[in-house]
């Protein structure tokens, strides 16, 4: 919407109603019609709006208390002057340690002991619990005597491998003699043909099977697939070893146990609703979990600080500082489009109330602005795609244009030519002002 369809539009809001259903109807749709274009409105120029729309409806009050449309309009006003202005971010997240693990079993043995509970502070390695270790004993035993199985069997086949080529070799070397003497004696005619052949067979045969051994190094060895087989049952060996060893259930991280989900006499892998057997976290340093929109993330940056408030502190506030952004974004979730970028504020005090699990609220001044002229948002004028500063001099008004600054939640900077500390201005300049017109500043002021 135009600031001219805007200025029209509340025109025809605020005109009296005629008589009649049809001239109703015609209104009704063209305060739907408002609406709708009001809705992809900034909140700062819903704010102007709003305040002009207000304005507008006290300024028919006005005129029909004062019997009519002659004279000046009365208006409200204010000296301009200088302040602090501060564009501060306000977002909600939870408060959690800056290191915690999640420790669950695989092994389905009975918990026999938990040596610690809720609140407790442990160490990296400190024994939490103790699972019976009967079973993955018998395990380990079983996959022990498969090892050694495998081993035995492949020193079998070695053994195997290096008399049977031996014979092989030997067998060779003897058909190798009787094939040269057969040959010499055929030549001289002592032999048959088909004898001499026979022996050249029996030789060809020899060499096949010495061929089908394994030679490393010359020496004949066992297949591979004995190697194999030891390599398998090893590892089983070893999976077993780690699992006797996480009969012992101990804490990854040094914290303190924030949850215990089991007991004794419960298996250590089915625990209820997929929970961890027990959580830790580090508590010695805090730390706060947000999602900053995507329309503000450009002005958060990591070392900004935060103000960190919250219903344990009993009106104190807390110093944060921004240690992490993500560099992705995520859906914000609840059929929205938008999405967040998940950010970690770390809490400086390593003495505070605050306590994981809570949830509290984050200031983060994104922007700030020090001794500079600074107004109501809803004292500015939007016409035309520029913002003015409807100022009153003699009682007449003059629009001073004006850039906008940092903004907070209800007042802005403004710098332009002409503003001094002799400015007044409109607090609630309705739409239709224009430069030069004449205005009564109410004595109220």
């Amino acid at each position: 919407m135009t600031d001219q369809e805007y200025e029209k539009g509340l025109a025809e809001l605020m005109a009296e109603d005629a008589p009649g259903k049809r001239k109703k109807a015609k209104k009704d749709r063209r305060i739907g019609k408002f609406w709708r274009s009001w809705k992809s409105w900034s909140r700062k120029k819903k704010m102007i709006a709003g305040v002009a729309v207000v304005a507008a409806a006290l300024f028919v009050v006005v005129k029909v208390k004062g019997g009519g449309s002659d004279g000046a309009m009365m208006v409200s006003a204010a000296p301009l002057a200088k302040g602090d202005v501060e564009e501060v971010l306000s977002i909600s997240g939870p408060i959690s340690g800056t290191d915690s693990a999640e420790v669950v079993s695989r092994l389905h043995a009975e918990i026999v002991e938990i040596l610690v509970k809720e609140g407790d502070k442990v160490k990296a390695g400190q024994v939490l619990a103790r699972l019976d270790p009967a079973d993955v004993q018998k395990e380990v035993e079983i996959a022990q005597n498969a090892y050694d199985l495998a081993v035995a069997e492949r020193n079998e086949a070695q053994i195997q491998a290096e008399t049977g080529y031996a014979k092989a070799r030997q067998d060779e070397q003897a058909a190798k003699r009787d094939y040269d003497r057969k040959a010499m004696l055929f030549a001289g005619g002592d032999v048959s043909q088909m004898e001499l052949e026979t022996a050249r067979d029996v030789l060809a045969e020899a060499s096949r099977q010495v061929s089908t051994f394994t030679l490393r190094d010359g020496k004949a060895v066992a297949s591979e697939s004995y190697d194999l087989r030891i390599r398998n049952a090893e590892f089983e060996l070893e999976k077993k070893k780690k699992e006797l060893e996480e009969v012992e259930v101990t804490s990854p991280i040094d914290g303190t146990v924030v949850r215990v989900n089991s007991r004794v006499g419960r298996f250590a892998d089915t625990v209820d609703d997929d929970r961890p057997l027990f959580s830790i976290d580090n508590l010695e340093k805090l730390e706060m979990k947000i999602n900053v929109s995507e329309y503000s993330i450009g002005k958060v940056k990591v070392g900004q600080k935060a103000e960190i408030s919250a219903d344990i502190l009993g009106g104190e506030t807390e110093e944060g500082v921004i240690t992490s952004i993500s560099p992705t974004g995520e859906e914000k979730g609840g059929g929205s489009t938008e999405r967040v970028i998940p950010t970690t504020i770390q809490i400086q005090n390593s003495d505070t109330r605050l306590i994981a699990g809570i949830t509290a609220r984050a200031q983060i001044v994104l922007n700030e602005s020090k001794d500079t002229w600074v107004v109501p948002m809803g004292a500015l004028m939007e016409k035309e795609g520029q913002t003015f500063l409807a100022s009153v001099e003699n009682n007449v008004v003059k629009m001073i244009p004006v850039e906008t600054g940092v903004e907070s939640d209800v007042e802005v900077e403004v710098k332009g030519e002409g503003l001094t500390e002799e400015t007044t201005y409109i607090t609630s300049p309705m739409a239709f002002l224009e430069d030069g017109m004449a205005v009564t500043v109410s004595p109220m002021q």
